[in-house]
């Protein structure tokens, strides 16, 4: 039985557990969040490696996965390397969709909406300069949209105007022309995409990583076939959520079980 591991620092990764268990519905999933950590914006480069890591210790001696997905850009662009020497398993990163970002912009205007930690990152600047060199690229670091968006899927009432103050630096006027797409570059933000959409000063494509990362769990995992019925998904939390009810309100949307504790060694 294929046993896939979805990770993130909180239930952005909720938005990449959809599209891989609709790539893979006969996988096994285990959703992991570092709830215990979240927000990883406010913690240390080293903090974060050393939480992943040993949230990777725990799920492995749990049940070791066949391929792992790190469904956070910025564990992604940290924590990779060394999850790659510390286990068998392949792993699939989340970065920003900027290539196909460039590659469907017809006004030439691209924003990225990232943490602030993804937008400093030297691996963004290296994918603007490979596939966007040609286009007019806005890094956007929103300081507080993955806590709003957190907030929200927890089912604390949404701050509307800190939304709209949030994504305001990603829309563009420039030479007669705005911004017509944005990336999303952190997996929170596509939960709370009917807040983006409708608090926007104009309609734009959003860029969700989400599709292309189920796309590339299903090409690894080609040659392993799954049973013909549906998958079990278990849900870890590393430190389990003050608001049972809503909690559990949101897990039903998304078809998963009640979550378990993680206990870490940090």
């Amino acid at each position: 039985m294929t046993h896939i591991v979805v990770f993130d620092s909180g239930l952005g990764g909720l938005s990449v557990l959809k599209e891989v268990r609709r790539a893979r519905p006969g996988a096994d999933i285990t959703y992991v969040a570092d709830t215990g950590g979240f927000p990883y914006g406010a913690l240390s480069e080293q903090d974060v490696v050393r939480r992943v890591l040993a949230t990777f210790a725990g799920v492995a001696a749990r049940r070791a996965p066949d391929l792992a997905v790190i469904a956070c850009n910025t564990a992604s662009t940290l924590v990779l390397p060394f999850l790659r020497a510390s286990h068998p398993f392949p792993f699939v990163g989340t970065v920003p969709a900027i290539k196909p970002a460039a590659a469907s912009t017809k006004t030439g205007l691209v924003s990225v909406l990232a943490t602030p930690g993804t937008v400093k990152r030297d691996y963004t600047q290296a994918l603007i300069a490979t596939y966007a060199a040609d286009i007019d690229v806005t890094l956007v670091g929103a300081t507080g949209l993955a806590t709003l968006a957190e907030a929200a899927m927890r089912g604390e009432p949404v701050d509307e105007q800190a939304i709209r103050a949030e994504i305001a630096p990603a829309f563009v006027e420039k030479g007669g022309e705005r911004t017509d797409t944005v990336v999303l570059a952190c997996t929170h933000y596509p939960l709370v995409l009917n807040h983006l959409e409708r608090l926007a000063p104009w309609p734009v494509a959003w860029i969700d990583p989400a599709p292309a990362i189920a796309r590339r769990v299903a090409s690894l995992l080609a040659d392993r076939p799954d049973q013909p019925t549906a998958g079990q998904t278990v849900v870890l939390f590393t430190a389990m959520p003050g608001n049972a009810e809503a909690m559990t309100t949101l897990l039903n949307r998304f078809a998963l079980s009640s979550p378990e504790a993680l206990a870490l060694r940090v």
